[in-house]
């Protein structure tokens, strides 16, 4: 069995990882033209579910350097209004067999780069998909922009929240722009002085700190053990990671109508802009968050705009088939999409070695695509009840297919 991948982001390096390990052909077709291309982001939050899934997919020493390169906040998640009064605290449960207890804060390009590890010859840069055709054959063959096309058994739409494999593989399907705006950006920890400024009660797992017109700041640590270079001549030395120092992740939301500029104009602006005008729709609130603010390093700073999928069914079963954000890209609100994407890998992955050894390919195609589902569009649902009841999401649309 030959599976393409139309899609190099976590959800698809992951399955290339595991049908790797489990000695199934396989390449990836990532439309940048090199790995280094673009933002990746910064912090992300995996979860057991994510940690199970890297367990299952990647080699045992990759996996031990995602350990060891990952922070350990601890799994306290804190809600504060915008004086810094606490709104609401929990300590999520903890997985004793899990590293750091099932909760860790990823540098997101740290972890991409493990899950690029040993993949040299199976990714292809500079190929964005734009459709497909099934062959008499039964096989697959997958077109891309520059006129090349490759033919596969499989062909896994992991091409994100713009995916062109959706388009063509569930028309029906819907992503709707959330009504929210984020400012992005990270606040470099130099030293302890720097990390001492902060308030404690503010370095959980997750804080979000929510004020008037429900604009909201989000605060989440990353603290390493160990440099990235100590830990990769430590346990795999061919594993090759960029250095990156302590920071805290900081992110500014709000609805899109409270910008005072057009979409056009915010997506425009540099980093000293954005972090001016995030300061300036903070006036009021406490100088502490502020000060935070104007500590972010302004070439950190990037925009975003949250869209969201809307539930829906999927298609007679072929040899095609979807995950990550391809298929249930979600707000941010319970902070679960990437662990969602890794989750579809592993699910995915042991189908298809089904597959491989056997099992009808449209018949474990189609099991887990109503797993997949089930779980993605139940994560879809809860993102955005979370999001519209505590930072004015706007409402899935109620004409759920």
């Amino acid at each position: 069995m030959h599976v393409i991948v139309a899609g190099g982001g976590l959800g698809g390096l992951a399955l290339a990882q595991g049908l790797r390990r489990a000695g199934l052909s396989v390449a990836v077709y990532e439309k940048d033209p090199d790995a280094a291309f673009r933002n990746q982001g910064y912090r992300i939050r995996i979860n057991s579910d994510g940690i199970t899934a890297l367990k299952e997919l990647l080699t045992p020493q990759a996996f031990e350097v995602f350990a060891a390169t990952a922070a350990t906040p601890g799994a306290r998640m804190s809600t504060f209004d915008h004086r810094l009064n606490l709104v609401h605290a929990q300590e999520l449960p903890l997985s004793p067999d899990l590293p750091g207890g099932g909760h860790l804060a990823v540098n997101r390009t740290t972890l991409r780069q493990i899950l690029l590890s040993g993949l040299d010859e199976s990714v292809h840069y500079g190929a964005r998909f734009s459709r497909y055709d099934i062959n008499p054959s039964g096989t697959v063959t997958a077109h891309f922009t520059d006129g090349t096309s490759a033919t596969g058994d499989v062909l896994i739409g992991a091409d994100g929240v713009s995916s062109a494999m959706r388009a063509q593989y569930l028309p029906q399907a819907q992503v709707v722009d959330a009504g929210l705006r984020l400012l992005y950006g990270k606040v470099p920890f130099a030293d302890h002085e720097d990390r001492r400024a902060i308030p404690p009660e503010l370095l959980g797992l997750w804080t979000t700190v929510v004020g008037p017109e429900k604009r909201f700041v989000g605060l989440a640590p990353v603290r390493y053990r160990e440099p990235m270079h100590r830990a990769t001549a430590r346990i795999a030395p061919e594993i090759e990671l960029s250095d990156d120092s302590d920071y805290l992740a900081c992110v500014f939301g709000a609805r899109r109508e409270q910008f005072p500029c057009t979409d056009e104009d915010l997506f425009a602006m540099e980093g000293p802009r954005l972090r001016a005008l995030t300061l300036s729709l903070l006036e009021g609130w406490h100088p502490v968050l502020a000060d935070v603010v104007s500590a972010q390093d302004p070439a950190s700073i990037f925009p975003v705009s949250v869209r969201t999928s809307v539930p829906t069914g999927t298609g007679p079963p072929t040899a095609v088939t979807l995950l990550g954000d391809a298929v249930h890209v979600m707000s941010p609100a319970i902070g679960v999409g990437a662990n969602t994407a890794l989750r579809d890998a592993r699910l995915l992955s042991d189908h298809l070695v089904q597959a491989a050894d056997g099992r009808p390919l449209a018949e474990a195609l189609h099991a887990y695509e109503k797993k997949m589902t089930g779980y993605g569009f139940d994560a879809v649902r809860d993102s955005a009840g979370r999001g519209h009841a505590l930072v004015g999401q706007d409402p899935l649309p109620s004409h759920e297919e």
